[in-house]
């Protein structure tokens, strides 16, 4: 017997007695289903579902550059030492951002659930700097958080100009508990406990600054007033305005205010506001805003306000803004300012009016 016949037979005697099986079959998972970005149209264009969840996320923001020129006290121009020989030189202001903004929706038992951020990266003349603009929570019509005063916010900014505040209207940033009322039939109305903001406007006590504010809304325009409290000078303050729509092409708007002012300009407090408080900024008793945007084609618009108060302090902003493609505008604007009886521009003694212009680009997304 060979060693050949011996391995062979070896092998029969051991499948006889142990038995022969075939090796156990290889066990391949099933590929899990790939999770595509769903596309959420409940609130709106450019929203989409975080995966896993019933969030609805929408990511955005702008890109922008500007470039601006004029005398001191336009707010369009810069003014730097110069390298030689110490002096002020007038030169040009640029300034670049990018501004993220997210926003969130989700239905609930309660109503909509709704956040909105917006943080903005600043570059301005060499120095670096961030702010955090918007950051709140909604749910139905309860608001907290970061925002703006509900004294301007509700009742409308001064305009579609870049510079609408050569006479100022109200401060903006605080921190608000604040809800909104929608009868759907073309009536709001808002109240809001805001702690303000700055060495003035910021609140020194237990005591929210308030607001309280109506609109109603038609196809021909609005009419809305808004009132406001100043907790830490004990002074009240109010704007009323009339929007109007005379045509498809042009959109008009007026809107006055007036606050009072004994404890703003008290000077014996320890922190003065000089007559002007977190609401009542305008020169004063009495103020006056009005203008408006008139359409000349799809791609263009013309923009203009002026604005006047009892300080004889007026201002003339307007603009031309011109979309290049989708999204990117370019705007070119003008603005003019006369400080009448006060020096708050910082406008040098004797010469009591300056002129600017600003040129901005900017890309949305």
């Amino acid at each position: 017997m060979n060693i050949k016949s011996l391995l062979l037979g070896s092998a029969a005697a051991l499948a006889t007695v142990t038995g022969a099986h075939p090796a156990d079959a290889v066990t391949v998972a099933e590929p899990e289903p790939a999770e595509y970005v769903k596309i959420c149209d409940v609130y709106g264009a450019g929203y989409f579902y975080i995966p896993g969840t019933e969030t609805c996320l929408r990511i955005g923001g702008y890109v922008r550059w500007d470039a601006s020129v004029g005398e001191e006290g336009s707010f369009d121009g810069r003014r730097a030492v110069d390298h030689e020989d110490g002096s002020i030189n007038d030169t040009w202001h640029k300034k670049g951002r990018l501004s993220l903004k997210t926003w969130t929706g989700q239905e609930t038992e309660l109503g909509t659930l709704k956040t909105y951020t917006q943080t903005s990266f600043n570059y301005s003349d060499g120095i670096n700097s961030s702010t955090l603009n918007f950051a709140w929570i909604q749910l139905g019509g309860l608001r907290v958080g970061r925002d703006e005063s509900a004294f301007d916010t509700f009742i409308g900014y001064a305009g579609n100009v870049i510079n609408d505040t050569l006479v100022p209207y109200g401060d903006f940033d605080t921190n608000v508990v604040q809800y909104y009322f929608d009868a759907g039939n073309g009536f709001a109305a808002v109240v809001s406990l805001e702690e303000g903001s700055g060495a003035v406007g910021t609140i020194d006590s237990y005591v929210p600054h308030i607001v309280g504010g109506v609109k109603y809304t038609q196809g021909w325009g609005a009419i809305t007033g808004v009132v406001a409290y100043d907790a830490n000078y004990e002074e009240v303050a109010g704007k009323v305005r009339l929007d109007v729509n005379p045509m498809q092409t042009l959109a008009l708007f007026v809107m006055a205010g007036y606050g009072t002012d004994d404890n703003l300009s008290d000077p014996s407090y320890a922190i003065s506001a000089g007559g002007r408080g977190f609401y009542k900024q305008w020169g004063g008793n009495w103020a006056i805003w009005g203008g408006g945007t008139y359409t000349i084609n799809e791609k263009t618009s013309f923009n203009a306000q002026l604005s006047y108060d009892e300080n004889k302090n007026f201002g003339v902003a307007a603009n031309i803004a011109y979309d290049i493609v989708p999204r990117l505008t370019i705007t070119a604007e003008v603005d003019y300012i006369d400080e009448g009886n006060s020096n708050w521009t910082g406008i040098p003694a004797g010469d009591d009016s300056a002129i600017g212009g600003f040129l901005r680009f900017q890309r949305s997304f």
